[in-house]
């Protein structure tokens, strides 16, 4: 009954509709802005060295690394394989589309971000609930956000993080995923007590380092499969647009799954890159929105398209219709095992390492995506009971410890329960803050174009 209800929920919020307006306000910003991911992609590298105007807010490159800490994550190893296995390889293409266009949507957001951010206590916060009440003068949206945002981030999206790393560990070392989700629970209980500062500490240490080991011993695998990179990237041109007899069928499944892991996996116009962006110190509102684009092409053409190589190359998948029929079974004792497809394209090379490998870079990889949602869900909950001095209301206080509290739960939940409910409790939470947002950033854009534009005046 329960999985009957999600699965019904999931299905309205992501309608075709989303996924029209999704790849719509990518290609509508991409325009607007003269395609601001190509023209400025040297200004985006180094808007992420800016330096810090005051002690107030965290750096430009700590948000970066928050941001795609929160971006890299499950979405990046159990997403893809989950998108091949329902939309083939097309939808690793679609997942591309999004992330080029979505990078434009991203510049937007986080420069609406930071031209509304407010001060607090703990620093500069913000996102997309301040500039929907201060832009478009609509603060019962900005609380709705809000308590959506503080729901999905500390619940909906923990379980889907935890499922994936307790799935990894359960695979390739003698541990109950009740046993690895108690343990991640209480390492990231640590972190989280010690606040914002801490959290972009550990950030921007593990995650860079993290990403790029992961891409490394990728092109590894890849390079060992070299001959069949031609082919894979042709099926997945193919598949895109149904040119492929195998899932031919199932073309708007494709498209879906490729949209649906994107935004999740890259966050674009999620609104949770913005609510980081919120919280930097830069020179100019326009410099983080081009950070935060980079952050888009590292997570999604990097380190996804990475995963969906080394699956594709290695053959380790299998395909299944909307009935749950197999389309391709090319891993047929993988079954619906998605976290293994990925392990087993490693170990198709590095025998017996790849398995634990994933494991343990999956642990990496969910516990600071889950300490990025923490602080989405806590700055949450610092809009919704701010003060007019900035500093922390009571209710405020209690709330974040009941927010810890059920996070930690959450984690110890996910990793407990079955791979599909969770990932579908998980879209629920991205679809109706992505409704949002979206919606909310194309009525606001012409201020994001504006701040644009007056920043190239004095480049």
């Amino acid at each position: 009954m329960f999985e009957k209800i999600v699965s019904q929920i999931n299905a309205i919020v992501w309608n075709p509709g989303l996924v029209v307006l999704l790849i719509a306000a990518g290609l509508y910003f991409s325009f607007r802005t003269r395609f601001v991911q190509v023209r400025r992609f040297g200004l985006m590298l180094r808007s992420l060295f800016s330096k810090k105007q005051d002690n107030k807010g965290i750096s430009s490159f700590e948000a970066f690394s928050i941001a795609l800490s929160g971006r890299v994550g499950t979405g990046n190893i159990v997403g893809v394989a989950t998108a091949i296995a329902f939309g083939g390889p097309g939808a690793v293409f679609w997942m591309w589309v999004v992330a080029f266009f979505g990078a434009s949507t991203a510049f937007v957001e986080s420069t609406l971000a930071q031209m509304y951010k407010f001060h607090h206590s703990s620093g500069y916060r913000g996102g997309p609930f301040s500039f929907i009440e201060h832009g478009l003068k609509a603060r019962w949206l900005g609380i709705v956000f809000a308590v959506i945002t503080a729901v999905s981030c500390g619940f909906f999206l923990p379980t889907v993080q935890s499922n994936g790393a307790a799935s990894a560990i359960n695979n390739s070392f003698p541990v109950t995923p009740l046993a690895a989700g108690i343990g991640l629970a209480v390492v990231l209980g640590l972190v989280i007590l010690g606040g914002v500062k801490r959290i972009a500490r550990v950030a921007s240490i593990v995650t860079p380092f993290m990403a790029l080991g992961y891409i490394v011993l990728s092109l590894v695998v890849v390079a060992f499969h070299i001959q069949d990179v031609p082919a894979v990237l042709g099926a997945i041109v193919k598949g895109a647009f149904g040119l492929n007899p195998v899932c031919g069928g199932i073309i708007g499944s494709t498209i879906a799954m490729g949209v649906k892991r994107g935004i999740f996996s890259n966050e674009a116009g999620q609104g949770t890159g913005a609510i980081v962006s919120a919280a930097t110190d830069v020179p100019h509102p326009a410099q983080q929105g081009l950070a935060q684009a980079f952050s888009v092409y590292v997570d999604t053409l990097l380190v996804c398209t990475a995963t969906a190589l080394m699956i594709l190359c290695s053959g380790t998948y299998n395909i299944f219709g909307p009935d749950g029929q197999v389309l391709f079974g090319g891993a047929p004792e993988l079954g619906g095992n998605y976290v293994n497809y990925t392990q087993s394209a490693v170990d198709s090379v590095f025998t017996g390492f790849g398995s634990k490998f994933v494991s343990v870079a999956m642990v990496f990889f969910v516990f600071t995506t889950i300490m990025a949602y923490y602080f989405y869900a806590e700055t949450s909950i610092i809009y919704l009971f701010r003060k007019k001095d900035s500093t922390p209301s009571k209710g405020e206080r209690t709330v974040i410890l009941i927010l810890q509290t059920v996070m930690l739960g959450a984690v110890v939940f996910g990793a407990v329960k079955e791979a599909d409910v969770v990932w579908q409790i998980g879209d629920i939470g991205v679809g109706l803050m992505a409704w949002v947002t979206v919606i909310s950033i194309l009525i606001l854009c012409p201020k994001a174009i504006s701040a644009l534009k007056d920043f190239e005046k004095k480049l």
